[in-house]
């Protein structure tokens, strides 16, 4: 509905102010075409032309009234007008005339109607100065000088206070309110997006909120229970919402808040998963090799959930009984947008007859459900050592992107 709107308000004020142009010019040259006649006693084809544009743009306004084209209308008034202009224009003097200003006046009534007019104009108007030119400099015989010598100053007075009240009372008014109205309009829009934007970070500082107060719960929850298996699942769901708690306060932290910093990301989640799951009599080490990169949040969110799973599972099975423990997570970009997530370490891996795919184990659907809901493909890679993670796919939201 807002597109509509703004075309709608943006035809109006077109509309108005070709209306306006019309009625006034006009006027003007009705009133100059009687000055030329009964004060400057002219009566060749420079006052002619002056009521003949008078009375064929009365026509064209009346006929825009009911036929309601905006453009007809324009292309009549332009037309009128460059004719009317440049036949002034050498019955008074050819290139020394004033009234050639004019011309600058279509070019400018051509940009604002639409571009392709005002390029249009443009070009045909700056040929026709330079036909005018060769033609004076020619001395063709039907060029003429109607205006009387001793009425040749008021003339040009006339002509030019006609060019300035057509450029200023008129066109270059309009671009005025025009550019007070852009300027209110965006004006507004800006205090619209800065109300928006710290409602949108309230929006994740509530949720990162809401999310660690069920972390908390889920804590006491494991803390009141004696059974160890029960401790561990209500762990792993804990981390798994601190997962998606993290993002909302990246967001929330920082200026950017729609896309995730991912580098920055994976490092403090690999960070708290260590000190959540690992042993304290083991060293472990993770390391990163991401580049900037700028995930939006639809993907981040299942993406840090199956690296919360596949590193969880790598500190809890992988290294059991290992000293040399590493952990690394690698992130390449490739065309399209497309990604390529690798997670790899150098534990124990899986037995030579584990169904990677078939897996009933909690862990290993939710990282093959996260891989479809990043419309990727995951898949284990064989290795002589450990276990790796190949995982393929696009940032959801640049698939919505024109």
């Amino acid at each position: 509905m807002r597109k509509p709107k703004i075309r709608l308000n943006r035809i109006n004020d077109k509309t108005k102010l070709l209306l306006k142009f019309n009625y006034i010019s006009s006027f003007l040259s009705l009133i100059i075409g009687l000055v030329c006649t009964y004060v400057f006693d002219m009566y060749g084809t420079i006052p002619y032309i002056f009521y003949f544009y008078f009375f064929l743009n009365l026509i064209n306004i009346a006929a825009f009234s009911r036929h309601k084209n905006l453009t007809a209308m324009a292309i009549c008034t332009s037309v009128l007008s460059f004719i009317s202009t440049i036949v002034i224009t050498l019955f008074s003097g050819g290139i020394n005339s004033p009234f050639i200003f004019i011309l600058g006046l279509i070019v400018l009534a051509g940009y604002i109607s639409t571009r392709i007019f005002g390029k249009i104009y443009l070009y045909l108007i700056i040929s026709t100065i330079v036909a005018i030119y060769f033609i004076d400099y020619a001395n063709f015989d039907f060029i003429i000088n109607e205006v009387p010598d001793d009425a040749r100053d008021l003339f040009s007075l006339l002509s030019i206070l006609f060019s300035v009240y057509l450029l200023g009372g008129v066109l270059g008014k309009n671009l005025l309110n025009t550019h007070h109205k852009l300027y209110r309009s965006k004006a507004r829009i800006e205090r619209s997006v800065d109300e928006k934007e710290n409602l949108l970070r309230e929006v994740h500082h509530r949720v990162k909120n809401n999310l660690q107060t069920v972390s908390s719960l889920l804590n006491l929850q494991a803390r009141n229970t004696p059974n160890q298996q029960i401790k561990e699942l209500v762990r792993s769901s804990q981390n798994r919402v601190t997962a998606m708690a993290m993002i909302h306060e990246m967001l929330y932290v920082r200026d950017n808040l729609s896309k995730i910093e991912f580098g920055s990301y994976v490092n403090e989640l690999t960070q708290h998963l260590l000190k959540t799951v690992e042993r304290k009599d083991r060293k472990i080490e993770v390391s990163t090799d991401i580049p900037d990169t700028l995930l939006s949040i639809d993907t981040a969110i299942p993406l840090g959930l199956l690296i919360n799973e596949t590193v969880t599972n790598s500190i809890k099975y992988g290294f059991k009984n290992l000293d040399d423990c590493k952990i690394t997570i690698e992130l390449e970009k490739r065309y399209q947008n497309k990604y390529i997530l690798k997670i790899s370490d150098n534990g124990l891996g899986f037995p030579l007859n584990y169904d990677f795919k078939n897996s009933n184990t909690l862990g290993i659907r939710l990282i093959h459900n996260l891989a479809r809901q990043l419309q990727g493909k995951i898949e284990r890679l064989p290795t002589d050592r450990g276990t790796t993670y190949k995982l393929v796919f696009q940032d959801i939201s640049s698939q919505f992107k024109p």
